[in-house]
C-alpha cells in the first residue's frame, strides 16, 4: 500500500546520476515530483522518462522539481540520462531504502508510483496507476 495524501514525505539522502549527494530537504519550499520506476533503459521506463523530458520546460516554468528514482546505480543512471537527453536528476536507490520508506518496493524493483510533495514536505498527490505514455502530462494536469 502506497503512502497516502497528507502524509509527511519520508526524508532521504542518496546520490544522483552525477554523484552528487541529494536530500529531499534540498528542495524545501518547492513542489517535488518524485517518480519511482523499475529499471533504467527498459521500454516502459524509457517512455515515462521521455515524457518528463518532453514536458520538462513546463515543469521548470512552474518551479517544479522532477526526480526519478530506481534501484539502478549512478553509472546506469548516467548512461540512461545521456542516451535519452534527460534534463532532470535520477536518484540511485541501490539499497532500496527510499523505495521501502515510500512503500513502493516491489521486491527487487520499485513499483511505478509517483508522489507529488509540496514545499512543506507533505504528499499532496499519489499516482499508482501510471500510464507511461501520458504520465508526465497527467501529473502536470494535477498541478494546475
Amino acid at each position: 500500500m502506497t503512502l497516502t495524501v497528507g502524509t509527511k514525505a519520508p526524508a532521504f539522502t542518496t546520490k544522483d546520476d552525477q554523484g552528487n549527494t541529494v536530500s529531499l530537504s534540498d528542495f524545501a519550499g518547492k513542489i517535488v515530483v518524485l517518480y519511482f520506476y523499475p529499471k533504467d533503459d527498459t521500454p516502459g521506463c524509457t517512455i515515462e522518462a521521455q515524457g518528463f523530458r518532453d514536458n520538462y520546460e513546463e515543469y521548470k516554468g512552474k518551479d517544479i522539481v522532477v526526480l526519478g528514482v530506481s534501484n539502478d546505480d549512478e553509472a546506469s543512471h548516467t548512461r540512461f540520462k545521456e542516451k535519452y537527453g534527460l534534463p532532470f536528476s535520477l536518484l540511485a536507490d541501490t539499497n532500496r531504502s527510499i523505495s521501502q520508506s515510500y512503500d513502493v518496493d516491489g521486491g527487487g524493483y520499485p513499483k511505478r508510483v509517483t508522489y507529488i510533495i509540496n514545499g512543506e514536505g507533505i504528499i499532496t498527490h499519489v499516482d499508482d496507476k501510471v500510464k507511461t505514455a501520458t504520465h508526465a502530462q497527467d501529473i502536470l494536469a494535477t498541478l494546475v
